[in-house]
């Protein structure tokens, strides 16, 4: 009879052990990518057949040294002013990056907004807009906003919404994709994946507060209450 060492069985079952762990957590990660993208997506809409809400959310993104919008940005721009400009909302908040004078996505996207012709008093910065979640969190605790239009591309979209929903927000979406945005989706589309878990667990369990808080600056006010340049 030949005897099998020891330690060669309980390395085959550490191998079994293992194997599985993974096996469930592809299991868990891809299902809860799957229900992210599936729970919002009926809240999604073109911009003519978008419900009416409070306010108008245009998510940041990458803004050049030299004060240029990227594409995203100034697709997600356009279509925000296309649905003040259609009168689904009366007021716009713009939410990004401005935690150092170096970097500033807020005043970029104001300054579009007014050079098209917005009214200064119907958009509100929201300066600490640091992620898709605390953008949304500030958005109902800091701006008041109850019911509101999320603006940016469809593969950041149905996230943005997941997370409004989940804390309590009457949130439908437009997405902003005007653009073939290059082999840069790939790693985007990637990246998004493992941030729908993450926000998963922060929308629907953890709900931890931004990393600022503050007064109330309610949207129905006016705008010019949040500006530090105009």
């Amino acid at each position: 009879m030949i005897k099998v060492p020891f330690n060669l069985l309980n390395s085959k079952r550490l191998q079994r052990g293992l194997i599985f762990l993974l096996i469930l957590a592809g299991v868990v990660f891809f299902t809860i990518n799957a229900y992210v993208t599936l729970s919002s997506r009926q809240f999604i809409s073109s911009a003519d057949k978008i419900p009416e809400a409070d306010a108008i959310l245009v998510l940041g993104a990458y803004v050049f040294p030299d004060g240029t919008l990227s594409n995203m940005l100034n697709d997600r721009l356009i279509t925000g002013h296309e649905l003040y400009t259609l009168g689904k909302a009366p007021k716009i908040l713009v939410s990004g990056d401005h935690g150092q004078k170096s970097y500033d996505e807020v005043n970029a996207m104001k300054a579009f907004m007014i050079n098209g012709g917005v009214s200064g008093q119907d958009v509100f910065m929201d300066h600490a807009g640091f992620s898709t979640y605390e953008s949304i969190y500030r958005a109902r605790d800091i701006f008041q906003i109850k019911k509101v239009i999320i603006v940016t591309q469809e593969y950041h979209l149905k996230r943005a919404v997941f997370i409004a929903r989940e804390l309590g927000l009457k949130a439908y979406g437009v997405a902003a994709d005007r653009h073939d945005y290059g082999p840069v989706m790939y790693k985007y589309r990637l990246r998004e994946m493992l941030a729908r878990n993450k926000d998963f667990f922060l929308a629907k369990i953890i709900k931890p507060q931004p990393t600022f808080l503050g007064d109330t600056i309610p949207v129905y006010g006016d705008g010019r209450a949040t500006d530090d340049k105009y």
